[in-house]
């Protein structure tokens, strides 16, 4: 009687333990699932645009760019840009443009990440033969891809349409709107999370 009283007291405790331990450690591994869904990126990007001056001339700016998108989830972000296009242009005729706006991303597929964006700023023009400089508000409806090299790094390539509103023509050429147009191919650090 002694000998199952002494059993009673000791297995009762281990029993009891037995059973809440599997369940605490299950407990454990459950918060580590949960992730943010926002994120931060920068990156840098290589430009190759249709000037859109002087009118029908074909002429080509390069240059470079730098942006960062916040993306507030899996399927919308915000995206600011700056480019810089000194060369190719008319007479040393320069471009430049900074831009913000949301980006939409649609359809992902494995590493891809399919997006189109609507961006609004500034677009600024050096003209040749010491005509001056001038700035215009910018619409820049634009489509591009992600693709996902590691968790950390990114790449992406995009076409973008930029409408420079009330942009003048050139002096003996017919009106038209500045409208530059073109490919912009970049990398990118995502820095959070």
């Amino acid at each position: 009687m002694h000998l199952l009283r002494t059993l009673r007291r000791t297995a009762t405790p281990i029993a009891l333990a037995a059973a809440l331990f599997p369940a605490s450690a299950h407990a454990q591994v459950v918060p580590a699932a949960y992730s943010s869904p926002q994120s931060l990126l920068v990156g840098a990007e290589y430009s190759n645009i249709s000037a859109s001056f002087p009118y029908q001339s074909g002429k080509r700016l390069q240059g470079v760019g730098a942006f960062v998108d916040y993306n507030l989830n899996r399927h919308l972000g915000l995206e600011f840009n700056a480019r810089f296009l000194p060369f190719g242009g008319f007479h040393d005729s320069t471009e430049s443009s900074y831009l913000v706006g949301p980006r939409g991303f649609f359809l992902e597929r494995g590493r891809f990440r399919p997006y189109g964006k609507m961006l609004v700023g500034e677009g600024k023009i050096h003209y040749p033969f010491a005509i001056g400089d001038a700035s215009y508000l910018a619409l820049a409806p634009g489509a591009g891809s992600e693709y996902r090299l590691s968790h950390r790094w990114l790449l992406r390539a995009e076409y973008e349409y930029q409408m420079w509103l009330n942009s003048p023509g050139y002096a003996n050429q017919p009106h038209h709107q500045l409208d530059p147009n073109g490919i912009h191919i970049g990398v990118a650090f995502k820095i959070l999370p």
